[in-house]
């Protein structure tokens, strides 16, 4: 497998989808200018709404999603791979779909994902944020050959949950993305301690676009796109506010970390044994 460049696009997307596709085609065409072969954008990447009502009367039907022609037509326009890290999906029974596409550089769309879980959860300073009310889970995870390896898909709470990304490395993947928008509190304590875990633990390259700065809907994210290689080494990483990084990428690397850290064919069966103080102190009595 041949070496190639990847990029991630960092953003601060708003409520308007016409202005975050403008800004998202620019970064994109400044990436693809800077040798660009691959280039991931971040998570809701066209809207960035927590107001239901009012993300419901931006949305369209995937039938109807202009912005994905846009994407396409860029894809084939500058020859590279592009990965729309999310954009939100009206489907037909009113929710939403938080959904990732791939177009090749012929701009065809060879793969999408629907985000598998959800982010329900109140944090503290009264952050509350309830996903699954507006937003269907996806069901499948889901793989896609690129011309340099294999790709495993993600959208930012997945990060949490290891064994997806083990599914992907024991399934082939050279590499996993991971587009977010993650909040300002959750990334300053977890961000680079997540995904560098899950490079490390899977012998992948990750690859992290995210939104970063205060958002319209009153949401600060934690930006920091990074790009990291399979021992766990983080080869590029953003600043603050909107931009894009981006690394030269040796697939070689994938197997020489797995082969280091066989850790992935020592997988084991086991059952749980429950020992505690209650049947010492019945052994007592």
């Amino acid at each position: 497998m041949t070496s190639f460049r990847a990029a991630c696009v960092q953003m601060c997307s708003g409520r308007k989808v016409s202005d975050n596709l403008k800004e998202a085609e620019a970064l994109v065409r400044a990436a693809a200018g800077q040798g660009a072969h691959y280039v991931l954008t971040p998570e809701m990447t066209t809207i960035m709404e927590l107001d239901r009502a009012s993300m419901q009367d931006e949305v369209t039907a995937e039938t109807d999603h202009e912005v994905l022609a846009t994407f396409s037509g860029l894809a084939r326009d500058l020859k590279i791979a592009l990965h729309v890290g999310s954009v939100a999906v009206r489907l037909d029974d009113g929710h939403l779909a938080n959904r990732a596409y791939l177009f090749g550089t012929d701009g065809r769309l060879q793969a999408s994902y629907d985000k598998l879980h959800m982010f329900d959860v109140d944090l503290a300073g009264g952050e509350s944020y309830r996903e699954s009310a507006s937003y269907q889970a996806g069901q499948d995870a889901v793989l896609a050959d690129l011309p340099w390896g294999r790709l495993g898909f993600s959208i930012c709470y997945d990060v949490r949950f290891p064994h997806l990304y083990r599914t992907y490395a024991k399934a082939g993947s050279d590499f996993v993305a991971i587009p977010a928008a993650f909040t300002e509190q959750t990334g300053r304590a977890h961000w680079h301690v997540l995904l560098r875990a899950r490079a490390i633990e899977t012998g992948c390259f990750v690859f992290s676009a995210a939104q970063s700065g205060a958002h319209d809907d009153g949401r600060r994210t934690y930006g920091h796109s990074m790009i990291i290689d399979p021992w766990g080494a983080i080869l590029a990483e953003a600043e603050d506010g909107p931009g894009f990084i981006t690394a030269e990428i040796d697939p070689q690397l994938t197997e020489k970390a797995r082969s280091r850290i066989p850790a992935l064919s020592h997988d084991r069966h086991f059952s749980i044994q429950m020992a505690g103080l209650a049947d010492d102190a019945e052994a007592a009595s």
